[in-house]
């Protein structure tokens, strides 16, 4: 018998989230926006402004871990 994939991904390990917690998405719009204000900076040649996105890099991890601990990102991860 074939069995739906929902129906598979519920019953073999339980519900997860696949990264819909508050945690993962405070970290990945963060890290976006390091990314998009760091490519931008390289195009211009401001290498300052590279130097405050790879900080901004270092904080959406940082803001992810915090999160997660504080109880905003998947149980059990």
């Amino acid at each position: 018998m074939i069995e739906s994939a929902e129906h598979t991904t519920h019953t073999a390990g339980g519900f997860h989230h696949h990264g819909r917690t508050p945690a993962a998405w405070a970290g990945s719009i963060i890290a976006a926006i390091a990314f998009t204000l760091g490519a931008v900076a390289v195009v211009i040649s401001n290498w300052n402004l590279v130097w405050i996105s790879a900080v901004l890099l270092v904080l959406a991890l940082v803001v992810g871990g915090v999160l997660r601990r504080m109880g905003y990102g998947q149980p059990g991860a």
